[in-house]
């Protein structure tokens, strides 16, 4: 190193007429330029630059912090409120007739008798229901129903229409006419008149006692499940389709296809990672619209089965005595509010971080 250093300096001054490079018009990098040069030429995956640009975003960081909040309370509150969503109030093992639609943080005149005695009564944080029950119990598990409902539809979604899409878009051909007009028709379909025919025939026909579980959701959820898996994947197999139209016309499809690659082995390696974050999108985007056609369905009966709770069905029942106790409105829609926001703005700030054409 010092006798190319030395080299240098000895090197003769340029001709003018000579083709030689002058490195006397050359500096040598500083200890900053250098430290620079190795922060852009940092190797970022798309993923990790997209969550970077989704940390940016304070609307959404605070989705994910409510709903962090929400899922968090839905598995902590059952395990330590000592009440369940079906239970009435009792003290001393005597049914409380007076516990019945009580104000938030109110006790029946049955639970002040006994703390005079020196007993213990958990509040009644958002108060009780027309039966005694505890409303705040009831609220957390109608939540827990609803997110799952959104949950499990946006992954009935996700699975048939990538799989549906993937098949349609890249055949093409008369196989993508063929698909795209089932999905036509099954576009026509009303969804809700489904709902309700469905939940007539499985209630003649399941027997849903030899299932705790399936009696305790009811016949109306089972047909809400087939439902969605029905009908609600189209939106997400004309997404999908419309990407892999664009992106196996690419080289790198073509090298695969040249190279012997079977028709699953480059949608599942090169083309459907190529579309991910459209698909986490409209994932994200697809589980507030299952909440919320959920609570529709139980706020008109069509939901969950009593007694166990939906955020619609409580909606429903808090309706009647909307003039007394509008408070009991308020929990159920705030709390539908607030999920449905939250994925919608992280939604957005998916998009947002992960869609290329809008990034910059």
């Amino acid at each position: 190193m010092d006798n190319q250093k030395k080299s240098i300096d000895e090197m003769p001054k340029k001709s003018p007429l000579s083709m030689q490079i002058d490195l006397s018009k050359f500096e040598k990098a500083t200890e900053e330029e250098k430290r620079q040069q190795d922060v852009m030429s940092e190797s970022v995956s798309f993923f990790k630059d997209g969550m970077r640009k989704l940390m940016k975003n304070p609307l959404a960081v605070g989705s994910i912090v409510v709903l962090c909040v929400i899922i968090l309370m839905i598995l902590i509150v059952p395990h330590v409120v000592p009440y369940s969503y079906s239970q009435i109030i009792t003290v001393n093992g005597k049914r409380d007739k007076s516990a019945s639609n009580m104000a938030p943080f109110q006790y029946s005149d049955m639970e002040k008798a006994y703390m005079e005695e020196g007993g213990e009564v958990f509040p009644h944080i958002m108060g009780t229901d027309e039966m005694g029950r505890d409303y705040f119990v009831r609220v957390i598990y109608g939540t827990r129903v609803s997110l799952g409902v959104g949950v499990f539809a946006a992954v009935i979604v996700l699975i048939i229409g990538i799989l549906y899409g993937s098949v349609s878009g890249y055949f093409g051909g008369k196989v993508d006419l063929i698909m795209m007009r089932i999905v036509d028709i099954i576009y026509s379909l009303p969804d809700l008149l489904i709902v309700v025919l469905l939940s007539v025939v499985l209630r003649e026909v399941l027997n849903v006692d030899k299932f705790p579980m399936l009696q305790r959701m009811g016949t109306n959820m089972i047909s809400m499940f087939i439902v969605f898996g029905l009908l609600y994947w189209t939106g997400m197999a004309r997404l999908v389709r419309g990407q892999i139209l664009t992106i196996k016309q690419n080289d790198y499809v073509l090298a695969a296809l040249v190279s012997g690659a079977k028709s699953g082995r480059i949608i599942r390696r090169h083309i459907l990672p190529n579309c991910i974050s459209v698909i986490i999108i409209s994932a994200a985007l697809q589980i507030p619209s299952a909440i919320f056609t959920e609570s529709f369905l139980s706020f008109i009966g069509l939901g969950v089965q009593a007694p166990m709770p939906s955020l619609g069905s409580l909606a429903n029942a808090a309706r009647a005595g909307i003039n007394a106790y509008a408070y009991k409105l308020v929990f159920p829609a705030a709390m539908i509010c607030m999920i449905t926001l939250a994925f919608n703005l992280l939604g957005d700030g998916l998009r947002d971080a992960f869609d290329p054409k809008l990034r910059r």
